[in-house]
């Protein structure tokens, strides 16, 4: 069985989930900033970007339709060599749990590898990296060290790590699956502090080892959030967004003060689902 020496490196996928309302350019700095601090380590090669925005059925106040959210962030990846965009996750008619979508993207990298292996081999391959993913999901702590298979990590801000808390929101199997098994790259800005909140939390702080915390020492404070808001006051967006995204979203006269209420009145998917089987 192949076995990793220090001189070897563990490929890695970096896989982001989001709104993406509209994505911006601390979005694409994530993973400049993730794939640095993992390479920078010597123990890690990221071969890999993927962007997969949130279905429809999520039912966030603001969200526009994921058709043009898809667009803009393929227009916003089109001149990347190794960010992608899947729309996997918001083409399913319900809304898809992080930890589904997270292990959808491992089982496509493993038939990925095994379309990779020699035809008359790949059977059997096959069986036996379904077998190892059979056990991966059998247990709690695994972490990914000894595979050919690349490792796939959720990248995420420290807002999406300090959700974790937030009763109802997420199931406490899928943030076990989520850390315990993949491992997450959280990028924290200015006067955040995941490392106490994963501190405070069992869960994490059992699975410490596989957070990586990247601290983003350049402050950038761009948001969705605030860039939506200047978009509905008819203010200037320019490089806080790449250029491409900028003119889809004048040419469809996207975000304003209508857009901003949609779902104002429903009910987020998770808590709806969630609460509903407590």
């Amino acid at each position: 069985m192949w076995s990793m020496t220090s001189q070897e490196e563990i490929k890695v996928v970096l896989l982001a989930c989001g709104s993406f309302n509209p994505i911006t350019n601390m979005h694409l700095r994530m993973f400049e900033l993730a794939r640095d601090h993992l390479e920078d380590s010597g123990k890690y090669r990221v071969v890999k970007g993927i962007i997969s925005p949130v279905g429809d059925s999520y039912k966030k106040k603001g969200l526009i339709d994921a058709s043009h959210r898809l667009k803009m962030a393929r227009l916003a990846t089109q001149n990347s060599d190794w960010i992608t965009v899947d729309d996997w996750e918001c083409q399913q008619p319900e809304w898809v749990e992080t930890a589904k979508v997270v292990r959808h993207h491992y089982e496509e990298l493993i038939s990925s590898e095994n379309n990779n292996d020699d035809v008359d081999t790949v059977r059997g391959v096959k069986r036996r990296k379904l077998k190892q993913h059979e056990s991966i999901c059998q247990s709690s702590s695994y972490i990914n060290t000894n595979e050919v298979t690349p490792q796939l990590k959720l990248l995420c801000g420290a807002d999406v790590l300090e959700s974790f808390g937030v009763p109802n929101l997420w199931k406490p199997e899928d943030i076990e699956e989520i850390v315990g098994r993949y491992g997450v790259a959280c990028i924290t800005r200015y006067g955040g502090d995941p490392e106490k909140f994963i501190n405070q939390s069992d869960v994490l702080y059992r699975h410490r080892k596989n957070i990586h915390v990247i601290r983003e020492w350049v402050t950038n404070e761009i948001s969705a959030t605030h860039v939506r808001r200047s978009l509905r006051r008819r203010q200037s967006v320019r490089y806080l967004l790449p250029d491409a995204v900028v003119n889809y979203i004048q040419e469809n006269n996207l975000y304003s003060a209508e857009s901003e209420q949609k779902n104002a009145d429903v009910i987020l998917a998770p808590l709806q689902r969630y609460t509903c089987t407590n």
